[in-house]
C-alpha cells in the first residue's frame, strides 16, 4: 500500500505534476548520472503533452532545472535556488560545467502519461544515455519502465506488507467492520508496519503546520501574483473585512472557508510552499477545512482532530491514487479539486463523529458534484479559475459531509462507482480540456 504520507507531501507551487514532478524527474536523473559514473557535457530536457503546452506557465522547465542543481522540493532554500538559478541562466551550464539545454516539444504525442519528460546525456555530441520518466500527479514520478509494468491486482504493490492491505472503498469498509475500526485506525495501523507511530503522527503534524503556515502567509500577502495576467491578491482583503467587523449572517461561513482556501492557492501560485492535497492546484481545500473546524472553543487547532482528519482524507485518497489518477493532465480538475473536495468532506465527516459508512457517503457525494470538471487554466497560471476553484471545493466539503451524517451511510452509489466514474469521465474528456490551455476559459477569456 502507498502510505498516507504519500499523499500529503510538502512542495513548492504553483503546480505538483509540472513543478514538483520534474524537480523530482530531474534530480533523480541526475543521482542514475552519478550512480553509473557518466560525465556528461550536455543535458538535454525534453517536454512532451502537458509540460509543454502549459510548462511555461506552470513553472516547468524552471523546476526541472532546480532538480537539475540538486533542488528537492521538500528542502528547498528559495533564496539558494533562485541564486543557482540566475547562475546557470548567466552561464548556460551547472556548476560542473555541464551544458543544459531545454527542449519544448509540442509535436511528437506522449506514450504512457499526458506529462512526459525526457533527459538525454551526451559527451562529445554522442548519446551517452537516455531516459524517460513521467510525472503523474501529485508529485508522483515514474520511469517509463516503471509506468509500462502492468499491476498485478487491484492492491497497490509493496515491499513492506501492512495489516489491513485494501484496493477499494468496499475492502476499507469491510475491515473497519471485521476488526471495530474508523477508517483513521485502519490507516494508522497501516502506517505503523512502516515507523514508529510517534514519527507517523509527528510527520502528520509537520504537514499540517505547513498548511497552516501557508494560510498564514497567504492572508498577510498583498498585490499582484506573478504572470502576465496581473491577478490581485484577494485572501488578505476579505481577511480583513472578516476580522475588523465579523459579519453576522449565515452565509459568513463561506467567508471564512473561501478565505482560507484562497490564501493557500494564492501563496502557490505565487511559487511559495504549499503540501500537495492531493495535488498543489488543489492545495487549498483541505487547508480550508481544517482551519475552520479542526480547534477547540478558544480557536486552537487540535492536533488530535487534524490527525483523524488527515488519516481519513488520506486512505480515500489513496483510492483515488490508485484505482483512477489524481492527475489534472490525465483526469481535469475533477482529479485534483475533485478528489481534494471528495477527501476534505471524508475526513470532515470523521471528525464530526461520522461511521465509516458515512465518511465513504460524503467521500462520494464530495466527488458525484465535481465529476466533469475540466482543467483550463488561462495563461497556463494557476490562477483562472484555480484560485476560487479550491474556495468553492471547500463550501462543497462541508455541505458533503454534512448531507453524509444526516444519512445512515448506505447509498444508492457508493465511493467506488463514483471513483470508477471519475475515471472513465477523464479518460473520455477531450484533451484540451485537461491541463493543456487549449480550450475552455483558456481560449475564451483571451477571446472576450
Amino acid at each position: 500500500m502507498l502510505s498516507v504520507l504519500d499523499i500529503f507531501r510538502i512542495g513548492v507551487g504553483p503546480s505538483s505534476s509540472h513543478t514538483v514532478g520534474p524537480m523530482r524527474i530531474a534530480a533523480r536523473y541526475r543521482r542514475r548520472l552519478a550512480k553509473l559514473a557518466l560525465s556528461p557535457d550536455m543535458i538535454a530536457m525534453i517536454f512532451r503533452g502537458s509540460l509543454a503546452f502549459t510548462g511555461e506557465g506552470h513553472g516547468t522547465f524552471r523546476a526541472a532545472k532546480l532538480g537539475l542543481l540538486g533542488f528537492r522540493p521538500e528542502t528547498i532554500d528559495m533564496a539558494k535556488a533562485e541564486a543557482a538559478l540566475a547562475e546557470l541562466e548567466r552561464t548556460g551550464a551547472l556548476p560542473d560545467g555541464t551544458r543544459v539545454e531545454t527542449v519544448v516539444d509540442y509535436e511528437q504525442p506522449t506514450r504512457l502519461h499526458p506529462n512526459e519528460m525526457q533527459l538525454i546525456a551526451s559527451a562529445s555530441g554522442e548519446r551517452i544515455d537516455g531516459r524517460t520518466y513521467y510525472s503523474t500527479g501529485g508529485g508522483f514520478i515514474a520511469s517509463h519502465a516503471q509506468l509500462s509494468r502492468p499491476a498485478e491486482n487491484d492492491l497497490v504493490q509493496t515491499d513492506q506488507p501492512v495489516p489491513y492491505p485494501f484496493g477499494s472503498g468496499a475492502e476499507l469498509l469491510a475491515i473497519c467492520a471485521a476488526h471495530g475500526l474508523s477508517i483513521a485506525q485502519v490507516m494508522l495501523a497501516n502506517e505503523d508496519a512502516r515507523r514508529p507511530r510517534e514519527t507517523t503522527l509527528a510527520k502528520l503534524d509537520r504537514i499540517a503546520a505547513v498548511m497552516m503556515d501557508s494560510v498564514d502567509r497567504g492572508l498577510r500577502a498583498s498585490g499582484p501574483l506573478p504572470g502576465p495576467l496581473g491577478v490581485e491578491r484577494r485572501a488578505a482583503h476579505l481577511w480583513n473585512k472578516l476580522t475588523t467587523a465579523p459579519p453576522n449572517e449565515r452565509e459568513a461561513l463561506f467567508d471564512w472557508l473561501n478565505v482560507y482556501a484562497m490564501a493557500v492557492n494564492e501563496e502557490n501560485a505565487a511559487g511559495g510552499q504549499v503540501v500537495t492535497a492531493p495535488t498543489n492546484g488543489a492545495a487549498g481545500v483541505i487547508p480550508s477545512v481544517i482551519r475552520h473546524y479542526c480547534h477547540d472553543e478558544d480557536g486552537r487547532i487540535q492536533d488530535s482532530m487534524v490527525q483523524r482528519f488527515l488519516l481519513s482524507a488520506g486512505g480515500i485518497g489513496l483510492l483515488y491514487k490508485q484505482r483512477a489518477s489524481i492527475s489534472g493532465a490525465e483526469m481535469g480538475c475533477q482529479g485534483e479539486v475533485g478528489v481534494a473536495c471528495s477527501m476534505a468532506a471524508g475526513g470532515l465527516a470523521a471528525v464530526w463523529g461520522g461511521s465509516p459508512e458515512q465518511v465513504c457517503a460524503a467521500a462520494e457525494i464530495g466527488m458525484e458534484h465535481n465529476l466533469g470538471l475540466t482543467c483550463d487554466p488561462v495563461g497556463g497560471l494557476v490562477q483562472i479559475p484555480c484560485i476560487e476553484r479550491n474556495a468553492i471545493g471547500a463550501v462543497k466539503a462541508a455541505n458533503a459531509a454534512r448531507l453524509a451524517l444526516h444519512g445512515t451511510g448506505k447509498t444508492v452509489v457508493s465511493l467506488d462507482a463514483v471513483i470508477e466514474t471519475m475515471r472513465q469521465t477523464g479518460l473520455d474528456m477531450s484533451t484540451k480540456y485537461k491541463e493543456t490551455s487549449q480550450g475552455g476559459l483558456a481560449v475564451n477569456v483571451i477571446e472576450c
